[in-house]
């Protein structure tokens, strides 16, 4: 017994009682297909992210402190949160100012910076994956593999290998492009509880309107 709960502890996933802003060893950049939460909730919510006069694409769903492995959230801090036109200044690339707060709340308060710092820094961090044009172009829903959105994300910039990405599908869908960073926004190895890539072959994929 008393070796079944050393083994038990070993490969446990760590539990951190209270996590502590600025403590955190990477960055998850989180990328999310418009289109395709539109076609799965958004468009039931009547969100002005699914206006087809703002014509996103690879929105920014968040960039998410993490630990090598698990990630904090809801940490305490003492930076003043983000008034309104903070959070719907970042509409732009967030889709909502509701997104923006709540990625603030959960994440942004683990990161050690302040709103602004962090939306900043946030913003940077979009800036610097090119996200592929490709995508922009179809005209119609189509089934793919989730093992192209990748391909396509490591074709259009140079300095991502397969290691720091991954893609999520959700209900049949794909989902996200997450990519790993360093502080300095630098691209890097990602964690085990990361780099879960969907296997689907016939994923949906639901392009611009």
């Amino acid at each position: 017994m008393r070796r079944l709960l050393a083994v038990l502890a070993l490969w446990a996933t760590p539990i951190h009682a209270q996590d502590s802003a600025g403590v955190f060893d990477y960055y998850v950049l989180s990328l999310s297909w418009s289109a395709n939460w539109c076609a799965l909730e958004g468009d039931a919510r009547n969100s002005p992210q699914c206006d087809p006069a703002n014509d996103h694409g690879w929105i920014l769903h968040g960039l998410w402190p993490q630990y090598e492995r698990g990630y904090p959230a809801d940490c305490q801090s003492a930076m003043r949160p983000p008034s309104r036109s903070d959070t719907a200044a970042m509409a732009d690339i967030m889709g909502t100012s509701g997104l923006a707060w709540h990625q603030w709340r959960k994440h942004g308060v683990c990161s050690g910076l302040s709103s602004d710092d962090y939306y900043a820094l946030s913003r940077e961090a979009y800036a610097r994956v090119t996200r592929p044009a490709v995508l922009r172009d179809l005209d119609r829903t189509v089934t793919l593999p989730a093992s192209l959105i990748e391909e396509a994300f490591l074709r259009d910039n140079a300095e991502l290998s397969a290691d720091q990405i991954t893609i999520t599908c959700k209900q049949g869908y794909i989902q996200e492009a997450r990519i790993c960073m360093t502080r300095d926004l630098e691209f890097r190895d990602c964690g085990a509880d990361v780099i879960r890539d969907c296997s689907m072959t016939d994923a949906t994929f639901t392009p611009m309107r």
